[in-house]
């Protein structure tokens, strides 16, 4: 049998982990170092991840967006189209936020007051060249970065990795496709779903050679770092997961049941009860388009919402409302940053929340969608990519965490959503 997925990642993991000890940086086999292969094929997988980013964002927000329109015939982006996705934007921006107060707060990229970038092998460049580089991808005020949304030149800003203007004409195309003759939305459609079905089978491919990919960069870590030194590596890892958990749980049992009681009027403890059979299935397969079945039932029997506004409001949700997966998007790229000792300013922070908040949106229904999206937020403020394959080491046990949110922030958008369509008999208070 083939092993899933994140075994081979973990087994990848655990091999490097020994082959980094063995080899250290000298090591060597007809004239090439160890240390010198383990960059190259590290290098390569980033390559290949970056190289997906442009035409998989553009399809995958096009063809999401445009989609909408259709979801739910002629109201699809209408009264409860607006209050689906309303919810979904607030929800998403508020899981980010919490992950920037956490990992703010905990600083987990900072090991005994030092940067932890040498624990963890980030040396592409030094934290000057940095400070220089997510400078000059930053803007000197919240101006600029809006400015930056509508580019010049959509090829150009696509050329050089400016995201925002990108996803925001990804944005723009997408729902104005449902706005044209329906023949050319049809043929518009079509082109563009098969853009997003290529870029989803080169993914696939992309992330088969993931484990081969982790294992070097890892490898490349360990070789670089002296014994004494790998406690602190497990230290740092273990100080980013507190914080998403820490983060996570914040959102999941404060803000989602406080809007619950607050805007519906239903009580957290009975929603909690009526979704914990599809709560659990969302962690234990950590997917939400697999649970959306279950979820739906639960909603629907147990949260006693409509199946007019459950059927619309949770494929939607199942699709593009991602608040774990956000808020650990954010988390990681905050994580990365202080690795390499760099002092975040408000506007920078902002365009984090900014692009994981859109790319929750465009990229949320793709495999290894975090992976993709972290690396998609990094270029956006200019940080190197070789930090996502050491976050690889612990995204198994946090993407179960995150589809469990994912899906109960879901089933929360159905219940205040049916309360504000008029629907009464939901749970009790």
């Amino acid at each position: 049998m083939r092993l899933q997925l994140h075994w081979q990642i973990l087994i990848a993991l655990l091999l490097a982990v020994a082959a980094g000890r063995l080899s250290g940086t000298e090591g060597a086999l007809f004239g090439f170092t160890f240390y010198s292969v383990y960059v190259f094929v590290g290098a390569l997988f980033l390559n290949a991840l970056k190289m997906i980013i442009v035409p998989l964002i553009m399809a995958s927000i096009i063809t999401g967006v445009s989609g909408m329109g259709e979801a739910g015939g002629a109201q699809g982006l209408g009264r409860l189209g607006a209050k689906t996705l309303l919810f979904y934007m607030t929800t998403s921006l508020l899981a980010i936020l919490t992950g920037l107060l956490f990992v703010n707060w905990l600083t987990p990229g900072i090991l005994d007051g030092q940067p932890a970038q040498q624990v963890l092998g980030l040396s592409a460049q030094m934290p000057a060249e940095l400070e220089a580089s997510v400078g000059a991808r930053s803007v000197s005020d919240l101006t600029g970065v809006f400015l930056s949304m509508v580019p010049a030149n959509i090829v150009q800003a696509a050329a050089q990795g400016q995201m925002l203007g990108l996803i925001f004409f990804s944005l723009l195309f997408g729902y104005f496709i449902t706005r044209i003759d329906p023949d050319k939305a049809t043929l518009l459609g079509s082109f563009w779903q098969g853009v997003a079905d290529v870029m989803m089978r080169i993914t696939d491919l992309i992330m088969k050679f993931a484990p081969l990919g982790v294992f070097a960069l890892v490898a490349k870590t360990v070789a670089g770092v002296g014994a004494d030194q790998l406690g602190d590596l497990f230290v740092s890892l273990g100080a980013f997961t507190l914080s998403v958990l820490l983060a996570l749980a914040a959102h999941l049992f404060i803000t989602l049941p406080l809007m619950l009681k607050l805007v519906a009027g239903v009580s957290p403890l009975a929603h909690f009860s009526a979704m914990m059979p599809a709560l659990l299935t969302a962690f234990s397969t950590a997917s939400s388009s697999a649970t959306l079945p279950l979820t739906m039932e639960c909603v629907q029997d147990n949260a006693r919402v409509s199946k007019r506004t459950s059927s619309f409001v949770l494929p939607l949700g199942a699709t593009i409302n991602m608040d774990g997966t956000a808020l650990y998007e954010c988390v990681a790229a905050m994580f990365i940053a202080q690795a390499y000792g760099l002092h975040l300013d408000f506007v920078t922070q902002f365009t984090i929340v900014l692009v994981a908040l859109l790319t929750s949106v465009g990229v949320a229904g793709i495999p290894a969608a975090s992976l993709v999206a972290i690396t998609i937020i990094l270029a956006a403020i200019g940080l190197p990519a070789e930090g996502v394959g050491l976050i690889l080491a612990v995204d198994r046990i946090l993407d179960m965490f995150r589809t469990s949110v994912n899906v109960f922030s879901d089933s929360c958008g159905a219940v205040i959503i049916a309360r504000s369509e008029g629907e009464k008999d939901l749970l009790p208070h």
